[in-house]
Parts: structure tokens; sequence; C-alpha cells
């Protein structure tokens, strides 16, 4: 018996298209059949026959014998794009198609949690049926893992390894997940997306990914004794790698400082409570980088290490942490980031170093186009930094180009206020500059709105909008 339904309406929808799909609305009523026999002079020999539930099954059941027929190739692109919870729930159309799904040639095994849960994924019990009755090429694995399905981990990622995965997004949600050193024998992979896990030592003859594209490491812990060279093995023997995010990784050992050497990346990211030892190479591709190290090297020379980006067009950088150890930050700059179009700082205007770095990487960005300032809520301001002694950072040819400024979470502070004022009265092609306060400032004074909104400006075009508290 062929199970009519929506999956069956939705089968037919991507085959035929949604013109073709099989009406289920009721037959018209006595009163209108005899309306329309009337308008045609009475003849009624004519008239259709209704849709009864047992003719509805019949029209299914011809619909889904016809799919079933079609060429194999369009009838995998029919089950993939409808996924694998509804491709195995085929195999209640009708016999044909009970294992039709498990001749596949491809798989993604997508288990996202839902929206507001905090467990782990749900139907992950399916997985090692689906692996045992399905051969073919698992192109995608994503799921969130607790400690119950912690120890399947080990045979799916040996299946997985075999069977071609070539992008794997492992999320723990239950403590850190230790991993085998099969996920080192996934050699197709073009994603490898890890939270929450520990990598186990590189295995001997280890050749890399040479397909990775994109690696992001969050919360990642790698093995002592495998230490700050393991990792940078792995970005180095990977040389199609394009985009990189290492978030809060923790690597064991004594401090050691390392390369990051990658020549095909675009795009960097880094995160990190403490200084893990990273020095940057030479990236010829790199397009935009975004960096957050609270303690600064623990007093290595930043400058030195921002200047490894000196070729990206948009940055996104943190300096509102105080500098620690007596490290002296961003007075000066070892280069120019003449690519640069767009700069957005994590900042405030509370302590001396952190103006000082906003007014070095300005000065350094002759073609900057687009500022965007995000200001820490309740930083109280320590230094005082007046119109006085900001206009004293403003050097010849700053700013020049630099069209669109947002300044987000401002705490009506002198020293914000005088940086408004100094954008305002030096950029002479701005359009745009908006302003919203913080989460903590409970209300706006209006006089100094309206002071703000006043300030001259230097561009005729230029636009001040207010735009209330921070979202």
């Amino acid at each position: 018996m062929v199970q009519s339904g929506p999956l069956a309406s939705a089968l037919v929808v991507l085959w035929k298209g949604p013109e073709h799909t099989t009406s289920s609305r009721p037959p018209k009523s006595k009163a209108a059949v005899l309306e329309h026999s009337a308008a045609d002079g009475g003849e009624m020999s004519a008239l259709p026959q209704p849709y009864t539930p047992r003719r509805l099954t019949e029209v299914a059941a011809a619909e889904v014998d016809a799919l079933i027929s079609l060429p194999t190739g369009v009838l995998d692109d029919v089950l993939t794009r409808v996924g694998l919870r509804d491709a195995v729930r085929t195999s209640a159309l009708s016999r044909a198609w009970r294992r039709r799904w498990e001749a596949l040639p491809s798989l993604d095994l997508d288990f996202p949690r839902p929206k507001g849960h905090r467990g782990a994924s749900k139907g992950l019990r399916a997985v090692d049926s689906v692996l045992l009755r399905c051969p073919g090429r698992v192109r995608r694995f994503y799921a969130y893992l607790d400690s119950l399905y912690a120890g399947r981990i080990d045979d799916w990622l040996i299946v997985l390894s075999r069977r071609g995965v070539q992008v794997f997004n492992l999320v723990s949600v239950d403590g850190i997940i230790v991993l085998p050193s099969a996920v080192f024998s996934c050699g197709r992979l073009t994603v490898l997306r890890l939270y929450g896990c520990a990598l186990p030592l590189l295995p001997a003859g280890f050749v890399g990914f040479p397909e990775l594209r994109s690696l992001a490491l969050i919360n990642v812990r790698f093995q002592e004794h495998g230490e700050y060279h393991q990792l940078e093995e792995i970005i180095a023997i990977s040389p199609s790698l394009e985009k990189l995010l290492l978030w809060d990784v923790e690597i064991a050992g004594d401090f050691s400082q390392w390369l990051i050497q990658a020549p095909n990346l675009r795009h960097l990211n880094i995160r990190s409570a403490q200084d893990l030892g990273w020095n940057i190479g030479e990236f010829p591709s790199l397009q935009s980088a975004e960096i957050d190290i609270r303690d600064y090297l623990r007093g290595r020379d930043f400058a030195k290490f921002l200047a490894g980006f000196a070729s990206v067009t948009k940055l996104v950088l943190c300096t509102r942490h105080s500098p620690l150890n007596g490290a002296n930050i961003l007075e000066t700059l070892p280069c120019t980031f003449g690519n640069l179009k767009s700069l957005k700082l994590y900042t405030q205007f509370c302590e001396l170093s952190s103006i000082l770095s906003t007014f070095c990487l300005l000065r350094n960005a002759p073609n900057l186009e687009r500022l965007k300032i995000l200001i820490d809520d309740g930083v109280e301001q320590k230094y005082e930094a007046n119109g006085e002694f900001q206009n004293a950072q403003w050097t010849d040819g700053m700013c020049v180009k630099l069209q669109f400024v947002q300044i987000t979470g401002i705490h009506w502070l002198a020293n914000e206020l005088s940086f408004i004022e100094i954008i305002l009265s030096k950029t002479r092609l701005l359009r745009t500059l908006s302003v919203s306060h913080g989460e903590k400032c409970s209300m706006c004074n209006e006089g100094v709105v309206n002071k703000l909104l006043n300030y001259p400006r230097a561009s005729s075009h230029a636009e001040v909008l207010y735009e209330g508290k921070a979202s």
C-alpha cells in the first residue's frame, strides 16, 4: 500500500514542480454542479468524478511509481535534497522504495540540536544503523555530543575516514571529548571544526590534510609532549588552508614560540587569554584578520606581531585590555596598513594605552574608509585625554579617505566626546558618523547629544546619527 501525505507530495514537487501536484480539494457541491450544468444547457454527462480517499491513494501510487523509474542520478538528487531523515522515511512509500535510500552514493549526516536545546543532538542513536546500511561516501558529519555518545566517536571516525568525509563538525556539550588518532586519517577533509575536544599526538607518517580549506579549533586541548609544534605542523602541512580560527586553544608544556605559516590563508581569527607563542609567517593572500590576545604576547613586541597583517583589507582588533608586564601597546608601528579599508576596534577611551593604540592604528591606515569602535561597558575614565591632547596625536594625511564611522557603547565621557569632535573636524570625506550609548548607560543627557550634533564638521556631507541604546 502506498502512503500518501506530505512526503509524497514533496517528492512530486521536487520532480515535477508545484503546478503538477495532486489536488486534494473536495469536489464541488451539488448546487455548484447544477449551476455549472445549467450554464452548459443542462448537460450533466461529463461531470468529473469526486476525489475519494481511495482515488487519491491511487493517484499518489501512480506518481510514486513514476518517481522510482526516474534515472538514478535524478532520483539520487531528489533524495539528497529532502535530507537524510526524509530520505529514510521514503521507505514507507511502497515496497520499491523500501531500501532505495540505502543506495545513495553519498550522505550528509547532520544532527543539529533544536533551538534552545542545550544537550546533545537528537537522532544520534541512528548513526550506527545508517552507516551499516548505507555504504556510500559520507560528505558531511555535524553533531553535538554528550558523554553518552562520546564513546562512539572512535568507531564513527574510523568509518568516516574510510568513507572520505569532507566536512567534520563536532561540538562537545559535556566536558572535553578525547578524539582518537583516526581523525588524522581523514585525508579528504575540506572543513574541520572542533569545539571542546582534545587532540591526540600526531601519528608517525602523518601527511597532513592536503584538501583542508577551513580549520576552526575552539576550546581545543593539545596533549602534553605534542605541545606547540603539533599545531604548527598541522597548519604547515595543510597547503590549501584558507580560513583559520583559533579560540581559547590550550597547549600543554613549557612556553615556546612557533610559526603560523600558511601561504594560501585568506582569513585568520585568534582569540586567547594568554600568549601561546604565536609568530606570523608570510601571508601573501591574507585578506582579513581578527586578533584578541589578552596579555599581548607576554610583553613581546606586539607591534612587530601586528606587522604580519600589513596586507589585510579588513582588521578586527581588541585593544581594550590593560598592558601587562610593562608592555607599550602600539605607540608606533613598523609598517603601514596600505590595503586596509575596514577597521573594527574593541576598545575604550579610559586608559592611555587604548587611546594611543587607536591613534597609532589610524595614523598607519592611510586608505581607511570604514571605522567601527565598540566600547566596553562599566569602565571608569582613569586618564584625561582632552581635545588638546588628542589633537596632538593627529598627523597630516590621517583618515583622508575615511567615510563611515560607527561608535557603539559610548558612556558620554569627556575623552569619548573629544575623539568624536576630532573626527568630525578633521575628516573631509566623512559621510556618516553614528553613535549609540552602552547597555549600562540608563539614559542619555539631552544637552550632550545636542552638543554632539552641533560639533563643527570638515565635510559638508557629514551626517551625525544618534541611534539610542546599542542593541
